[in-house]
């Protein structure tokens, strides 16, 4: 059956009125949610640690800040939007003891609930609006008139009425003018993982990488070879988002559409395939999950992720491209890196 897909004469911003939202966290997604709602004239408020540099931000903002136990004590709604790895010590000292009757426990990503880091209680409900866009498009968007799709799962409908009110939070942050399609818990944690993994972020990045040193190793400009595998990423990317990988094929030259029809399948292969499925099979059993939190863990001190973003840093494609960048108007010295 196909999933549904809800629009904003779906959704009912009412249902939030007399309802004050906590947002914990004021990171990209955090500060994203909390402005729209309040611009759509929802009660919000955001929890977060003692001596969080956030604090003084979301306050400059117009928001009012507490601690997360003092957020979650005040709220009818809480919205948890810190690292995954985080979240469930985090709930167990602010948020378990706090928790009321007929509460609505939210969650943009579903790893915690579905990895069992978090058991909430059975008297509340527990919903997912999960934006498709980094928090920076939620709220640019939302300040054009536009919005971003979202998605919307409900693990736990205690008050009958779990669906009505994630799809009234999805109005308020601007989703549902764009389009908000149900998912499951379940769902949406594996096909986000896979698709990070496999395509988004390990698959294009290894791609590039080794484009760039195919070229490089066989005596090109490391430039050149930037300028080819990585810099033009962006604008393919660009046109299949706009039009899809037919509209893309009808922007390039022939020459460039013939060799993605005769070169892809050389690049991508059954034994390719074969990896993903593996991936999404570790996924799936917990085994990707169960590594990560070991390792982000007090126990693992993060050993094995900060020695891989040293060694990622230090990729000669990351030398040549702080060049090359630097070559464009638009460029801010590496403006992600720094903030």
């Amino acid at each position: 059956m196909a999933a549904r897909l809800f629009h904003q004469e779906d959704c009912n911003l009412s249902l939030l009125e007399g309802k004050t939202i906590a947002i914990i966290g004021y990171g990209s997604q955090g500060h994203a949610h909390a402005l729209n709602l309040k611009e759509s004239g929802c009660d919000v408020i955001i929890g977060l640690y003692e001596g969080s540099k956030s604090w003084a931000k979301a306050e400059a903002q117009g928001l009012t800040v507490y601690t997360a136990a003092e957020a979650a004590k005040k709220a009818d709604i809480i919205m948890i939007l810190i690292n995954d790895e985080k979240q469930a010590a985090m709930y167990k000292k602010d948020i378990e003891p706090n928790l009321e009757e007929g509460n609505m426990l939210m969650f943009a990503h579903g790893f915690a609930i579905h990895f069992g880091q978090i058991v909430p209680p059975a008297n509340v409900d527990v919903t997912m609006i999960a934006p498709k866009a980094p928090g920076h498009t939620v709220r640019s968007e939302y300040q054009a008139g536009k919005g971003t799709p979202c998605l919307v799962a409900v693990e736990q409908d205690y008050t009958g009425k779990a669906l009505d009110k994630a799809l009234a939070y999805a109005l308020g942050i601007g989703g549902a003018r764009a389009g908000v399609l149900e998912t499951t818990f379940r769902t949406e944690t594996e096909t986000d993982l896979f698709g990070e993994q496999a395509v988004l972020c390990g698959g294009i990045c290894a791609l590039m990488q080794a484009g760039f040193e195919t070229l490089t190793e066989a005596g090109y400009d490391a430039r050149n070879a930037y300028f080819e595998c990585v810099h033009e990423m962006k604008l393919i990317v660009d046109l299949i988002y706009e039009s899809g990988f037919a509209g893309m094929r009808y922007s390039i030259s022939n020459t460039a559409e013939y060799g993605d029809y005769v070169t892809g399948p050389k690049i991508i292969t059954e034994e390719t395939k074969k990896t993903m499925k593996k991936i999404l099979s570790d996924i799936q059993d917990g085994s990707f999950a169960k590594e990560f939190l070991l390792d982000m863990s007090p126990a693992g001190g993060q050993a094995h992720f900060r020695a891989m973003r040293k060694l990622a840093a230090e990729h000669p494609a990351e030398k040549v491209g702080k060049e090359v960048r630097s070559l464009y108007s638009w460029s801010d010295s590496d403006k992600l890196i720094n903030n």
